[in-house]
Order: C-alpha cells, then sequence, then structure tokens
C-alpha cells in the first residue's frame, strides 16, 4: 500500500483495536478510529492530524452510519475496513443465558455486519476496498466453555467467506484474521463475561477455567502490536488472504482441526459416498 489509505477501525479505544489503529497511522495512512467513547479513543491513540474519533456503537445500525458519513464526509472515502470490535461471553452453554447468548451474536455477528452493511456502498462507488474482519481461532476450533463466542465466530467465518465472491467483481477484497492467544484485553473483566454458575454438575470445572483463564490473562505469548503491524502489510498487498492464521498456536491448532476433518470424512467415506438415488445409478 504505496499511497495514503483511509482505515475505519471499530473498537479502537483499547486491545487490539487501538495496535491496529496505531499501525496504519504509522504507515502513513489515514484512520478513522471508533468506539463507544470517543474520547477514549483519541486519549489511546494520542493526536495525530490524519486521525479522527468517531463514536460508534456497532449494535446500533445509525450509530454505524453516522460513524461512516464522518469517515466520508472527512477523508472521502474508506479504503480499508477493519470490523474488530468484540466481546467475550464464556461459561458453559447450559449456564449461559439466553440473553447473554443472543447479546454475544448481537455483538461479535451483527456488529460486523452493520458495521460492512453500512461501508460497503463506499466501497462499491470507488470500485476498490478490503473488508478485514477479525475472527479467532475459535473461529474455526470448538472448546467447551466458548459455545457462545465460538457460534458467534463461526458465523463471522461463514458469512466472510461467502461476501468474498459476492463484492470481489466491484474491486472489494475480504480478508478473515484468526488470531490465537495474543496479549490484549479479551481477558479482561471489561471484555469477558462469565456465565453465572448454577449447575453443580459443572461447577468443579468451572472454577478451574476460570482460575485458569484469569491466571492467563496479561501472559498470552502473542505480540497484538506485531500482529496489527502485519495485518496492515498484508491488506495493502494485491492478493490479501482471504484467511489469515495469526500466531503461531493458532497455526497448530488449526492444522490439527485439518487433519481431523479429513480423518473424520475418511472415516466413512464408503458410507458418504453410497447415498445416491438408485434411479440415478441406473441412468447413468
Amino acid at each position: 500500500m504505496t499511497d495514503k489509505k483511509i482505515w475505519l477501525v471499530t473498537g479502537a479505544g483499547r486491545g487490539m483495536g487501538t495496535d491496529i489503529a496505531r499501525a496504519a497511522l504509522d504507515a502513513g495512512h489515514a484512520v478513522v478510529a471508533t468506539g463507544r467513547n470517543p474520547d477514549r479513543v483519541a486519549a489511546a491513540l494520542g493526536a495525530h492530524e490524519d486521525l479522527l474519533a468517531v463514536a460508534l456503537d456497532v449494535t446500533d445500525p445509525t450509530s454505524v452510519q453516522s460513524a461512516v458519513d464522518a469517515a466520508v464526509h472527512r477523508f472521502g472515502r474508506v479504503d480499508v475496513l477493519v470490523n474488530n470490535a468484540g466481546n467475550f461471553y464464556a461459561g458453559f452453554f447450559e449456564e449461559i443465558t439466553p440473553e447473554d447468548f443472543r447479546a454475544q451474536i448481537d455483538t461479535n455477528l451483527f456488529g460486523p455486519l452493520n458495521v460492512t452493511r453500512a461501508v460497503l456502498p463506499v466501497m462499491r462507488a470507488q470500485r476498490s476496498g478490503v473488508v478485514v474482519t477479525m475472527s479467532s481461532s475459535a473461529g474455526l476450533i470448538g472448546q467447551e466453555f466458548t459455545s457462545a463466542y465460538a457460534a458467534s465466530k463461526f458465523a463471522l467465518e461463514g458469512w466472510m467467506e461467502s461476501l468474498s465472491p459476492e463484492v470481489a467483481p466491484f474491486g472489494i477484497r475480504t480478508m478473515v484474521v484468526e488470531p490465537g492467544f495474543f496479549r490484549t484485553d479479551l481477558l479482561t473483566p471489561e471484555s469477558t463475561s462469565y456465565a453465572e454458575p448454577s449447575i453443580e454438575d459443572y461447577a468443579q470445572r468451572t472454577r478451574q477455567t476460570v482460575t485458569a483463564w484469569k491466571s492467563m490473562n496479561g501472559q498470552q505469548g502473542g505480540d497484538p502490536a506485531k500482529l496489527a503491524e502485519a495485518l496492515v502489510q498484508l491488506a495493502g498487498s494485491q492478493e490479501p488472504p482471504v484467511r489469515w492464521v495469526a500466531g503461531a498456536d493458532a497455526v497448530a491448532g488449526v492444522e490439527q482441526k485439518a487433519t481431523d476433518l479429513l480423518a473424520q470424512v475418511d472415516a466413512h467415506r464408503e458410507l458418504s459416498s453410497s447415498l445416491a438415488r438408485d434411479d440415478a445409478t441406473a441412468n447413468a
């Protein structure tokens, strides 16, 4: 990306969003950095002539449209959208309330849908753009205690994979980022909510999991600043990857998932391949 581009980053007031916005500014781009509290966003990033801090609640379509309008009014275009805002409702499925499960989907899935829906008309008019969505290794690999979060991220993966060929004819590219464990704010009380324990059968595992995750906070091996710099580089390439697995732990996990999927296909290949209608065989 040799020319200055206009980036719009959601959830830029802290964590990975701040690192991504800062990396884009450092690379010479202009950034519309958004968050529920624009003062916090501006304080996190500091003063910069190419920075516009804007209020944006990804769950509110009116707020989203106002932020996109502000971006276009200030800079005239949006070249790179980074759907980064999100949160984490953790717990065993039976103990996550329906309201909390729905809230997880609302933020992590419908939030990016809202923002992308508002940005795509701008990119189509330009006949160019890159839509980047922050997923997770949990978007490909489910595990206990993450049913709501994984459901939201699995859905993101399917949406982005389907969106990619829809917008490609307009010069718009898409990229899903699948990080492993990075030293971000995700496991802090501000980003993670734990289901209220209510079922004795899960009690011991809940205590063990919550203790382990809280001890992991601030100790994750991934460097979010390095991820942000790499993301800026990839988003500026001629052909951004449709998927980018970020972090050695994520690479190992995705490789194992791919191996497991192929093994599951092979385990019942003969049965799976014997399900054609008999009349189709006769007419062949």
